[in-house]
C-alpha cells in the first residue's frame, strides 16, 4: 500500500510537472468592482559550533511590525532578538532592502485590506481548525492527519492570529502541535512521521514552523535544538545544482521542494541562526536556471513547461533568499498574474489551488505596491466565496486541514504577525 506522503508527493510531481489544467489567461475575467491590475511590473538561513564558523546568507531587512486594526485577541508577539554574545548566533549587521526594489506590503498596507466579511471568514476558519485538532496535537482525520508538515502548517495558521504556546486564545493548540512536531524530530534532524518516504516537503514546512516558533518565543531550548538539527540537515541535503528534492540526500532537485527549504532557512536566519552564504547563493542560482523565457518556472532545471504554482514558488524563493532587485522577479510575477489572477473559479478549476495561491500571495505581498493591491482583494473574495459552511476549506488532493491552513495563512497576511513575512 502506498504511504500517505508517497501519494502526496506523487500527486504533486504529476501536477507540478504539467502546465495548469485550466489556468486563467491574461484576459481572465475579473469582477468589475475589483481594482485594476498593474499594467507594468514593479522594480525589482542551528546555531553552528563556535569551532566551525560559516559565512552568512544575505541578511534580512529589519523593519518594524505595523499591524492594521483587526479583531485579534492576542497582542503581537515580540520577535526574538538574538543574544549576540552567544557563540554561533548571527552577529552580522542588518542590510536594508534596496530602495530601488520598492517596498513590500509589510510596511505599506493597502486601503481596505480588511472588511467585516473577511473578519467573519477568518474567525470561522480558526474555530474550525481548533476544533479539528486531535488530542495528540495532529489535525483532522484520514490519511494525512498525522503528517508533520501539515500539522506545522495548521499551527502556522493559528500563529498567524498571534498565538504562541502559552499566549493567545489558541496558544494551547499551538503548544500541542509543537509537542507533536518535536516528537517526530529524529537524531539526524529530519522531521517526519513514521514510515513516511520522500519526506522533504513535510520537513521544510516543519522546519519553517520551528523557526517561526523560535522567532516569536525562544523560551523552549528543545525548539532551538530541533531547529538547529533540522537546518543542518537541509544544508547537507542540497545537491550540486543548488536545490532539494524528496529525500534528505544531495541527489536531484525541483523548484517545489526547494522553496520549502529556502523558507525554512530564511525563518531560521531571521531568528538569529547562522546559514552558510554558499547554500543561499547556490539556491538562487538553481532557481534562476529554472525560469523559462515566458517568465514562468519549470519543475526542474532541465527543459519543461511553465506552471503558475511553481512560478509563484520560484519568485517567493528569490525573495526569501534575499534577492529583491532582479529581472526574474517581475517576469515571474507577470506570468502568475496572466495565468492565475483570481476570478472566482476557485479550487474546482485550478489544480493545486491552495498550494499555488499560498505562494502567489506571498510573492505579491513581498513585491508590494500595485502587485499586492490588485491581487489581495481578489484572492480574499475568492477564498471567502469558496469557504465551507463549517468554516473550513477543502483541498481536493490533501483534505481540509491543509486547505484550511493554507487559506488561513493567506487570509491573515494583513495581520502581519508571522516573522517570515516581516523581513
Amino acid at each position: 500500500m502506498m504511504s500517505p506522503l508517497v501519494a502526496t508527493v506523487a500527486a504533486l510531481m504529476v501536477g507540478l510537472q504539467q502546465p495548469p489544467t485550466s489556468p486563467a489567461s491574461a484576459t481572465s475575467p475579473v469582477s468589475p468592482s475589483s481594482p485594476a491590475l498593474p499594467t507594468s511590473p514593479a522594480p525589482s538561513v542551528s546555531p553552528v559550533s563556535p569551532v566551525s564558523p560559516v559565512s552568512l546568507a544575505p541578511p534580512a531587512t529589519s523593519v518594524p511590525t505595523s499591524p492594521i486594526s483587526t479583531t485579534q485577541a492576542a497582542a503581537p508577539p515580540t520577535p526574538v532578538v538574538p543574544d549576540k554574545s552567544t557563540p554561533g548566533v548571527a552577529t552580522e549587521p542588518d542590510v536594508k532592502r534596496p530602495v530601488d526594489a520598492g517596498v513590500s506590503a509589510q510596511n505599506s498596507p493597502s486601503q481596505n485590506e480588511t472588511n467585516p466579511q473577511w473578519r467573519d471568514s477568518v474567525e470561522q476558519g480558526l474555530e474550525w481548525l481548533a476544533r479539528s485538532q486531535n488530542p495528540d496535537g495532529s489535525f483532522g482525520k484520514g490519511r494525512m492527519s498525522g503528517n508533520a508538515g501539515i500539522v506545522s502548517l495548521c499551527a502556522l495558521a493559528l500563529m498567524g492570529d498571534g498565538n504562541v504556546p502559552g499566549r493567545g486564545r489558541y496558544g494551547a493548540a499551538v503548544a500541542r502541535a509543537l509537542e507533536y512536531v518535536l516528537q517526530h524530530v529524529s537524531e539526524s534532524g529530519l522531521v517526519s512521521s513514521e514510515n513516511m518516504n520522500g519526506p522533504m516537503y513535510g520537513h521544510g514546512f516543519a522546519a519553517l514552523f520551528l523557526g517561526e516558533i523560535y522567532g516569536m518565543s525562544s523560551d523552549d531550548a528543545r525548539v532551538r535544538d530541533a531547529l538547529t538539527r533540522a537546518i543542518r540537515l537541509i544544508e547537507n541535503s542540497q545537491n550540486d545544482e543548488g536545490g532539494w528534492r524528496y529525500n534528505p540526500v544531495p541527489d536531484d532537485a525541483d523548484v517545489s521542494v526547494t522553496i520549502c527549504q529556502v523558507m525554512a532557512l530564511r525563518s531560521a536566519r531571521n531568528a538569529g541562526i547562522r546559514i552558510p552564504k554558499q547554500v543561499i547563493d547556490n539556491a538562487v542560482r538553481y532557481v534562476r536556471e529554472c525560469q523559462n523565457p515566458d517568465g514562468g518556472f519549470r519543475y526542474m532545471r532541465t527543459s519543461g513547461a511553465s506552471g503558475w504554482p511553481r512560478t509563484a514558488a520560484g519568485v517567493a524563493t528569490l525573495f526569501y533568499a534575499g534577492v529583491y532587485d532582479d529581472d526574474s522577479i517581475p517576469r515571474g510575477l507577470a506570468y502568475v498574474r496572466r495565468a492565475a489572477t483570481p476570478d472566482g473559479a476557485g479550487p474546482a478549476v485550478q489544480a493545486y489551488y491552495f498550494y499555488g495561491h499560498y505562494y502567489a500571495a506571498q510573492a505579491m505581498y513581498l513585491a508590494g505596491g500595485d502587485w499586492w493591491k490588485a491581487w489581495w482583494p481578489r484572492i480574499r473574495s475568492e477564498l471567502i466565496q469558496h469557504q465551507n459552511a463549517d468554516g473550513s476549506w477543502s483541498d481536493p488532493q490533501w483534505g481540509q486541514p491543509l486547505g484550511t491552513s493554507m487559506a488561513l495563512i493567506i487570509m491573515q497576511m494583513p495581520k502581519r504577525y508571522l516573522p517570515i513575512f516581516q523581513k
